[in-house]
């Protein structure tokens, strides 16, 4: 008998090969099964019924032996995930079902990859095991497996089931209904003025008069003018002074450093003369005074 190690190295090169063979075998499976849709499809636009329900048998074989290599590729994903756990001699509880159901299975494929697992997991667990596995004695084999693998007629529901499906997918009128079956459209009842409350208040508005209308324009616009703007309404200057606060002695504050600029009443002169202090808050002198100003300045 070959070590441990040995059988756990082949095994997962095994494991590994029968997964990428299942999945293409699966693909394959699912092109060959698009074609004889289409041909099923065709015979069924023909007429040729009989012939289709024969046919599709193969279809729905097909179509099983493709959900068993899904088992069987899940139950090899298992297995090389848990492959620490076959180092002892013998099988774990939570292998078991995969082991015994791939033992099982294998010779009833034609997945090679599949043969050589089911030789290393008998040389692995001995003939006893072996041969549980092969009688299912023990009835450890998937429930799912023994059913995918039972050759069987399928049902005649199964069968008309996939030849409605096929037909609908192609777009093939069949089963055919006859033309008195086909019943009219009902008549359209107008129920607005019961059931829709908002077609109701469409039918106002439209029945509104247009003098009526332009009156409301004109209350709303007049509304609008007469209401006062926000004070922070328009742009803001990006300078800004603040106001001083009042206080007892003085009510109503200025500002200090602006310029009065309102005119001021003329000041009387010793001479009867009139003196007016300029906008800029300084005296204007008279004729007289300027004379006297320029005799001094001759001395």
């Amino acid at each position: 008998m070959a070590p441990s190690s040995t059988i756990i190295a082949k095994l997962k090169v095994q494991l590994k090969l029968s997964i990428q063979r299942l999945r293409m075998t699966q693909q394959k499976d699912e092109a060959v099964s698009k074609q004889q849709r289409r041909a099923m499809a065709q015979l069924l636009e023909t007429g040729k019924e009989e012939s289709a329900k024969i046919r599709i048998e193969n279809i729905i074989r097909s179509d099983i032996t493709t959900e068993l290599h899904e088992i069987l590729e899940l139950y090899c994903e298992l297995l090389l995930a848990r492959t620490g756990l076959m180092e002892g001699p013998v099988c774990d509880i939570g292998l078991e079902e995969a082991v015994k159901s791939l033992i099982y299975a294998a010779p009833r494929t034609d997945i090679k990859e599949l043969q050589q697992v089911r030789m290393l997991l008998m040389e692995k667990y001995g003939k006893e095991f072996a041969l549980q596995a092969i009688e299912n004695s023990d009835e450890k084999v998937s429930e799912k497996v023994l059913k995918k693998l039972t050759v069987t007629p399928p049902p005649q529901e199964l069968v008309y089931g996939y030849l409605e499906e096929i037909a609908r997918t192609y777009g093939v009128d069949w089963p055919k209904k006859p033309k008195g079956d086909l019943s009219e459209p009902p008549e359209y009842v107008d129920d607005d003025d019961d059931e829709n409350p908002s077609g109701g208040q469409a039918q106002a508005v439209l029945s509104t008069p247009i003098a009526a209308v332009e009156e409301m324009k004109v209350t709303e616009r007049e509304a609008l003018s007469k209401a006062t703007p926000p004070r922070n309404f328009g742009p803001s200057s990006p300078l800004r002074v603040n106001p001083p606060s009042p206080s007892t002695d003085n009510l109503h504050p200025r500002v200090k450093g602006t310029l009065d600029l309102k005119p001021k009443a003329p000041v009387a002169t010793a001479k009867g003369g009139t003196q007016s202090k300029g906008p800029v808050g300084g005296m204007i002198p008279d004729v007289d005074e300027l004379a006297k100003r320029f005799a001094a300045l001759k001395k």
